[in-house]
């Protein structure tokens, strides 16, 4: 059995594998917090060169609309392997995932809503 560490840990490394391979790069950085069933994925420095240079050049809304359809859209696309690796580590349904990132600053937020708590053992302290 994983601590909720081990457990947390496990998500950052998957969805950082996800977004490599479906959005080019990786974040920048990437924290997941395990809070009862829900389980938050914060991503930092997750746009590309061209997402960047796509939302200032086109006028605010636009650019930012368009990207925010883009990124949504292979999100759904590619939600199933999500849901199987949030499975595989938590050995918890995914019943719901939720998205949005910002234009502003580069993160995105994952949020997926699992069937129940996950199980896991208490850290061994130092």
């Amino acid at each position: 059995m994983k601590s909720q560490g081990e457990i947390e840990a496990a998500i950052c490394e998957g969805v950082s594998r996800f977004e490599q391979e479906y959005m080019g790069r990786g974040p920048k950085d990437v924290h997941t917090h395990l809070i009862g069933d829900l389980l938050i994925v914060r991503l930092q420095g997750v746009l590309t060169a061209a997402e960047q240079q796509l939302v200032k050049t086109l006028a605010p809304e636009k650019g930012r609309d368009l990207l925010k359809q883009v990124r949504t859209q292979l999100i759904e696309t590619a939600r199933p392997l999500m849901e199987a690796m949030v499975m595989e580590v938590t050995g918890c349904k995914v019943v719901s995932l939720h998205h949005d990132i910002s234009t502003m600053t580069g993160e995105e937020l994952v949020v997926f809503t699992l069937s129940e708590p996950p199980l896991f053992r208490e850290a061994k302290r130092k």
